[in-house]
C-alpha cells in the first residue's frame, strides 16, 4: 500500500493586522492557513504601535480595519505610505461602504474585504503580494537600468576627454623629464620642474581612474591564482592600514583560477583596503578572504545581475563604522565621497567598480551603520591553470638606436616631443602630420624604414589603414601603435589585437624609448 504524498508546503507571510478585536484577527489568520498560507503575525491599533512594526521588519501585507477606537484605515494608510513601504494594503472591515471603499482605494489602498466574506481574503493576499512582487522586480530593473545608463555617460564622458588630455599630459610629462635631464642638481630650476612633474602625474592618475571607473581602460589579464595575488600584496598592504588594524588572510585551499590584470586587482584591493582603514580611526581586523562559489542567477543570487555559474569570490570585510543606504545607494559613483574635503577625490571605489566590471565580475556590498562593510567580489572562473608569475625586470636606462623610424602624429606637441625623444635616442626620424604625409615620405625616402610609429585615430586616415597600405610598399617596417583613447575606441580600430605593440598616452621619454627598442629587437 502506497503512502499518500505529503502535502504541499506552506507558503509563509508577513502579516500586519491593524485590528483592535483580537477575535476578528483570528479569523483573518484562519482563513489564510485554509488557504495554504503559514502567517506570521503582529496586530497593532494605533499610529504608533504601526510605526514601530514598520521600523522592525519589511512586511508582505497589511490588513487594516476600517474604523477603530481613535485610528481608522486612511490614518494607517498613511502611516505605511509615509514610511515608504510598499506592502499592499488591505482594508477588511463589516461595516465600510460602497463609497467609502472607492475613496479608500484612490487613496492607495489594494483592496477592500467585507469580513463577513473572508473567502475572499486569501486569494485577495495572493494576487495583492502577487503585483507587489512584480513592481518591485520592475523597480529594480529600472533602477538598474538608470544605474547603468548613468554610469555609462560617466563612462563615454572619460572616454571622450581621455584622447586630448593624455596628449597633453604626454607632451608635459615629456618635455618636463627632458629638462630635468639637462636642469642644474640641485636647484630652484630642477624644483619647479619637478613640481610641475608631481602634478602631471598627479592629473594622470586621475585620468587613469576615470577610464577605470568607466571600464573604458586598456587591460593585460592572465590567468591567475587570487590567492598568490592576495599573499603579495599583503605585506604593502600591512604598511598601509597601520599597525592597530589587523590584517586577517583566509585563502581557500583549493580556490580556482580567474582571468583577470593582476596590477588590477592590486589596484582595487589597495582602494578597499585604505577605504577600510579609514572606517576604522580606533583600529579593527581587516579580512580578505577567497572562495569558490556557485551563482544561481536571479533574484536568489547575492548579484541578481550575474549570469549563473562558477566564481570566485574575493572578500574584503572590515569591522569599521558600516555605511546606510543612501551613502550605500551612491557607493560607487565617480566623485562621490564621504570623506573631508580635501581628503579624497571620491574616485577610489568608482574604480573598483570599473574593474571589476571590465574583468567580467560583479561587486556586492553587505554593510550597514555600526557592524562594518563586506565587499563580494565575484570572477568568472576558468579551467586553465594559473601563468607562472614572471621574475621582476631590472630597472635600465633605454638602449640607443641607429634605426630609422617613420613617426605619424596628428597632434603637434607630442609630435614634436616624440621626435625629440627618438633623435635623442640615435635614431634618425621622418615626421609626418598624418598618414597621407607619412606614406609621401615613405615614397620619397631612399633607404629602409626600420619602424613606423603611429597615432590610431587620426584625421582623414587612421593608423591601421596607415600600416596596411605601408604594408604594400615596405612590408619589412615593424609597426608601434601609440593612442591616448580608451580601449574601447582603440578597438574599433582592430589594435588591441594579440601580438600587436601598443603604448598607451600619457608616455614618458624613457618608456616611449624603451618601447620602440624592444619592437625593433623583437625576433
Amino acid at each position: 500500500m502506497t503512502s499518500p504524498p505529503p502535502p504541499p508546503p506552506r507558503a509563509p507571510l508577513r502579516v500586519l493586522i491593524v485590528e483592535d478585536s483580537i477575535a476578528d484577527t483570528d479569523l483573518m489568520l484562519r482563513a489564510l492557513g485554509q488557504a495554504g498560507f503559514e502567517p506570521s503575525h503582529e496586530r497593532v491599533e494605533s499610529a504608533d504601535a504601526m510605526r514601530a512594526a514598520l521600523v522592525r521588519q519589511p512586511w508582505d501585507v497589511v490588513l487594516s480595519d476600517y474604523t477603530m477606537p481613535g485610528f481608522d484605515a486612511p490614518a494607517a494608510l498613511a502611516v505605511l505610505q509615509a514610511h515608504g513601504s510598499d506592502a499592499p494594503f488591505i482594508v477588511v472591515s463589516g461595516s465600510v461602504g460602497e463609497d467609502t471603499a472607492v475613496a479608500a482605494m484612490r487613496a492607495g489602498a489594494t483592496d477592500y474585504i467585507m469580513k463577513d466574506r473572508l473567502q475572499r481574503l486569501a486569494p485577495a493576499v495572493a494576487r495583492a503580494v502577487a503585483d507587489a512582487g512584480v513592481r518591485r522586480e520592475r523597480r529594480r530593473l529600472e533602477q538598474q537600468l538608470f544605474q547603468a545608463q548613468k554610469m555609462d555617460a560617466v563612462g563615454r564622458l572619460a572616454g571622450g576627454i581621455a584622447h586630448d588630455f593624455n596628449n597633453v599630459l604626454t607632451a608635459i610629462l615629456g618635455a618636463v623629464e627632458l629638462g630635468l635631464l639637462d636642469a642644474p642638481q640641485p636647484g630652484p630650476l630642477r624644483e619647479e620642474l619637478e613640481i610641475i612633474r608631481d602634478a602631471a602625474t598627479r592629473a594622470q592618475d586621475l585620468i587613469r581612474r576615470l577610464l577605470a571607473f568607466s571600464a573604458r581602460q586598456v587591460l593585460q589579464p592572465t590567468v591567475l591564482d587570487l590567492n598568490h595575488l592576495v599573499s603579495d600584496i599583503a605585506k604593502m598592504l600591512r604598511r598601509l592600514i597601520g599597525e592597530d588594524v589587523e590584517l586577517v588572510l583566509a585563502p581557500d585551499a583549493v580556490l580556482g583560477a580567474v582571468r583577470a590584470d593582476a596590477g588590477q586587482l592590486e589596484h582595487v584591493l589597495v582602494n578597499l583596503a585604505v577605504n577600510a582603514r579609514d572606517a576604522m580611526p580606533q583600529g579593527g581586523r581587516l579580512t580578505i578572504s577567497t572562495t569558490n562559489v556557485e551563482l544561481s542567477g536571479g533574484n536568489s543570487s547575492p548579484v541578481p545581475e550575474g549570469p549563473p555559474g562558477a566564481y570566485v569570490r574575493l572578500a574584503v570585510t572590515d569591522s569599521g563604522v558600516g555605511m546606510d543606504a543612501d551613502t550605500r545607494a551612491h557607493l560607487f559613483e565617480p566623485f562621490f565621497t564621504t570623506k573631508p574635503r580635501g581628503k579624497g577625490t571620491g574616485l577610489g571605489l568608482a574604480t573598483v567598480y570599473g574593474i571589476v566590471r571590465q574583468s567580467g565580475g560583479h561587486i556586492a556590498v553587505d554593510t550597514a551603520p555600526g557592524r562594518g562593510s563586506a565587499f563580494h567580489i565575484y570572477l568568472p572562473r576558468v579551467a586553465e591553470a594559473p601563468e607562472p608569475a614572471g621574475s621582476a625586470r631590472a630597472v635600465v636606462a633605454p638602449a640607443p638606436g641607429r634605426e630609422t623610424v617613420l613617426l605619424a602624429e596628428d597632434e603637434q606637441l607630442v609630435r614634436l616631443l616624440a621626435r625629440k625623444i627618438l633623435e635623442q635616442a640615435g635614431y634618425t626620424v621622418l615626421v609626418a602630420a598624418g598618414g597621407a604625409e607619412a606614406l609621401q615620405l615613405a615614397t620619397q625616402h631612399a633607404g629602409p624604414i626600420d619602424l613606423l610609429v603611429t597615432d590610431v585615430v587620426m584625421p582623414e586616415m587612421s593608423g591601421r589603414e596607415l600600416v596596411h597600405r605601408l604594408a604594400e610598399q615596405r612590408p619589412q617596417t615593424r609597426v608601434l601603435y601609440m593612442s591616448g583613447y580608451a580601449d574601447e575606441a582603440i578597438e574599433r580600430h582592430g589594435v588591441l589585437d594579440p601580438g600587436t605593440a601598443f603604448i598607451q598616452k600619457p608616455f614618458t621619454p624613457a618608456g616611449l624609448a624603451r618601447k620602440v627598442r624592444e619592437v625593433l629587437d623583437e625576433k
